[in-house]
C-alpha cells in the first residue's frame, strides 16, 4: 500500500473542481480517490457531492454510504479512511443552518432542515419525512409545509 501525502496531480487534474476550491483529505479505493475540498466530495467514480447536498453519512469497515438531500444513495470503498470521515462530518455539519424535528398530527414526523453552500449566506430548505411516510401524500406535505412556515416565521426568515 503506498501512502500519499499530496494528492497525486493526475487526480487533481481530474477533479471537476470550482476556482480557488482547496483539497483539504482524500484517500483512495478500489474506484479511485475519493477526495474531500472545501466545497465538495468527490468519488472514485468523478461524482462531485456538494456539502449542502449530503445529508447522512455512514461508515461500515471499508465503505462510506452517504444519502443525499433528494434521497439518492452513493457508495464509495475506500482501503483507508485516514481523515476522511471526520472531514465529512465537520464539512456536512457546517452547512446545516437549522434541524428541527416537528411531529405531525397522528402520522409521525418531519425534519425541517436549512442548509448553505459554504461560503454562502443564502440557505435552501429540505423537508425528510419519518420512513414510511410518503413526502408525495398531499395532506402529508400540506402540514410539513404548515410546520416549516410556523418555523420560518420564528426565525424571522
Amino acid at each position: 500500500m503506498s501512502i500519499f501525502h499530496r494528492l497525486p496531480p493526475e487526480v487533481r487534474k481530474g477533479l471537476a473542481t470550482e476556482p480557488g476550491e482547496r483539497v483539504l483529505t482524500f484517500t483512495e479505493g478500489p474506484d479511485g480517490h475519493v477526495v474531500a475540498t472545501d466545497l465538495a466530495l468527490y468519488l472514485g467514480d468523478g461524482t462531485r457531492l456538494p456539502w449542502q447536498l449530503i445529508d447522512r453519512a455512514t461508515w461500515d469497515e471499508d465503505l462510506l454510504r452517504l444519502t443525499t438531500t433528494d434521497g439518492a444513495l452513493h457508495l464509495a470503498r475506500v482501503t483507508e479512511p485516514r481523515r476522511l470521515p471526520e472531514a465529512v462530518r465537520e464539512r456536512v455539519n457546517s452547512t446545516i443552518v437549522v434541524n428541527k424535528y416537528v411531529r405531525l398530527p397522528g402520522r409521525g414526523g418531519v425534519r425541517l432542515v436549512a442548509r448553505r453552500a459554504p461560503g454562502s449566506d443564502d440557505f435552501g430548505w429540505t423537508l425528510v419525512f419519518d420512513e414510511g411516510l410518503d413526502p408525495e401524500d398531499p395532506g402529508l406535505l400540506a402540514q410539513a409545509e404548515q410546520a416549516l412556515e410556523g418555523l420560518r416565521r420564528s426565525m424571522g426568515v
